[in-house]
């Protein structure tokens, strides 16, 4: 499990790192819009990411079965099929597109969701330098 803290409000949000161990950003949920978002803030660059995305990630992956590319990709670049990233914009999600909801800054979706997860307790995550995968823990016994 990789170091992170906060609860997750927008006084305390949780302070994750991506994958690779390699870059801070914060996260919280805020309730207070609908649909409810999760906000990320990474440097100066806010992206925001319908909150849902945490179970429908989690039952996907738990459907999928097996580890999972994440696939990280910025919304001007396609994201790789068979990866977290492509199934974020994908029109076959739950949603019928994307999570990321901020025009120009949807993507990166296979990059900051997952760790949140992690921190959750709902998958294992890799933390290679590169190319990580992610996989669903199932928490029903």
């Amino acid at each position: 499990m990789a170091e992170w803290s906060g609860a997750g409000t927008k006084n305390d949000p949780w302070n994750l790192k991506t994958a690779p161990l390699s870059s801070g950003f914060t996260i919280y949920r805020d309730e207070d819009v609908d649909p409810p978002l999760l906000v990320c803030q990474v440097g100066s660059t806010k992206l925001t990411y319908l909150a849902r995305a945490v179970d429908d990630l989690h039952e996907m992956l738990l459907a999928h079965g097996d580890w999972m590319p994440l696939g990280a990709a910025d919304e001007q670049k396609d994201a790789a099929p068979g990866t977290v990233e492509a199934w974020g914009r994908s029109p076959e999600n739950p949603v019928g597109g994307w999570y990321g909801q901020r025009k120009g800054y949807r993507g990166r979706f296979g990059m900051y969701v997952p760790p949140l997860l992690e921190a959750l307790g709902l998958v294992e995550l890799e933390h290679n330098p590169r190319n990580n995968r992610v996989r669903a823990i199932d928490q029903r016994g």
